[in-house]
């Protein structure tokens, strides 16, 4: 793509320079790598090799970009603006613009973030007004906190004011794209900034459309399976429930990894008045130290007239996963009535059996 407007481009030595400790390399590093290459065999002028690198961009017209993880083709580009071009703030704004459009600069967008908050915040208030959804999306998901693959924005995780000035720009959003990172970028703050995240959601629920009203569940999903106080009180379960839960079963009571294990209990209205509960289930996974750690589990929100039953059921996979890891002993379950959690039972999960050689 690059020798295609640039013949001189020593296309040969790029490949061997980057090549050359690339296989040992996660993905982000790979894109890294690919940047540093780029940078090294480009004009070392950076406004000449930026303009180099955007001109090819039309040389991919021919790739079908819907493939999985075929837009990461222009993540080196991102990669390369970041790393290169601090300096040339309005030319790497430019490019940026351009770029989230191909491919997500919402990482690349950070160092900018970082060492010119300022003129940034600028930059991006304008973008939210962007006709691209890609451009507001890049608003809401660059300025998260706690971005994953991604260095945190320490200032922002202290103060989150600026960022919220912005999700306000993009709460109704028409894209549910751009929602959803609004909703993300939400999330983030409450793990920070608990009260502040029920405040907000509390405010925008005030004559909220149906789609608010969802990215306002969705921003609160990780608080309520904290059981945070504000955050249940906002979407209407601050009270304890009065209701009974009864006939729990966890079985096998000793399974082993790779198997499964099934939680079923009834939620029991004993009242003549009607209730809404929310129901989660919550599971203390052991970990390879021996502690635990909490996983909770989304179950139902139940609208309980009086003297209604209502069964539950959860079946855990204990396969092994690269998102998860299982390790034998006694791990505890519990059902979590708004927020507040009850014992339904425990496993022991035994070693997985050792698999017999072929003949």
């Amino acid at each position: 793509m690059v020798r295609a407007v640039y013949p001189a481009f020593d296309g040969e030595g790029f490949v061997k320079t980057v090549l050359e400790g690339y296989q040992s390399l996660e993905l982000m590093q790979r894109g890294q790598k690919i940047a540093q290459g780029l940078h090294e065999f480009l004009p070392k002028d950076y406004p000449k090799a930026l303009a180099i690198l955007m001109n090819s961009l039309e040389q991919a017209h021919d790739r079908d970009m819907g493939q999985s993880l075929g837009s990461f083709l222009f993540l080196p580009h991102t990669q390369f603006v970041a790393s290169y071009g601090l300096a040339h703030f309005e030319l790497s704004m430019r490019a940026l613009h351009t770029l989230t459009q191909r491919f997500t600069a919402e990482f690349s967008i950070r160092p900018f973030l970082a060492q010119q908050p300022q003129a940034t915040l600028r930059q991006l208030e304008c973008w939210a007004q962007d006709p691209s959804p890609h451009v507001r999306r890049l608003v809401s998901e660059g300025t998260r906190a706690r971005l994953p693959w991604a260095p945190r924005l320490r200032a922002f995780q202290k103060d989150p004011a600026p960022v919220l000035a912005l999700l306000e720009r993009l709460k109704d959003d028409p894209e549910l794209y751009v929602r959803r990172s609004v909703a993300n970028n939400l999330n983030d703050i409450g793990k920070d900034h608990p009260q502040l995240l029920a405040d907000t959601a509390q405010r925008w629920l005030q004559g909220a459309s149906a789609q608010r009203r969802w990215l306002v569940g969705h921003a609160l999903r990780s608080a309520v399976k904290r059981g945070e106080p504000g955050a249940l009180q906002v979407l209407g379960f601050g009270k304890t429930a009065k209701v009974l839960v009864r006939a729990a079963q966890v079985t096998p009571t000793r399974a082993r990894v790779g198997g499964r294990v099934d939680i079923a209990f009834e939620v029991h209205n004993p009242h003549s008045r009607a209730q809404r509960v929310l129901v989660d289930c919550c599971v203390h996974y052991v970990k390879a130290n021996g502690q635990t750690s909490a996983k909770v589990f989304k179950l139902k929100t139940l609208e309980l007239a009086g003297g209604d039953t209502v069964p539950l059921r959860k079946r855990l996979s204990l396969a092994q996963l690269s998102t998860r890891k299982h390790y034998a002993g006694v791990h505890r379950v519990e059902v979590l009535i708004n927020g507040r959690a009850q014992a339904l039972g425990s496993f022991e999960l035994l070693p997985a059996l050792a698999q017999r050689a072929e003949p």
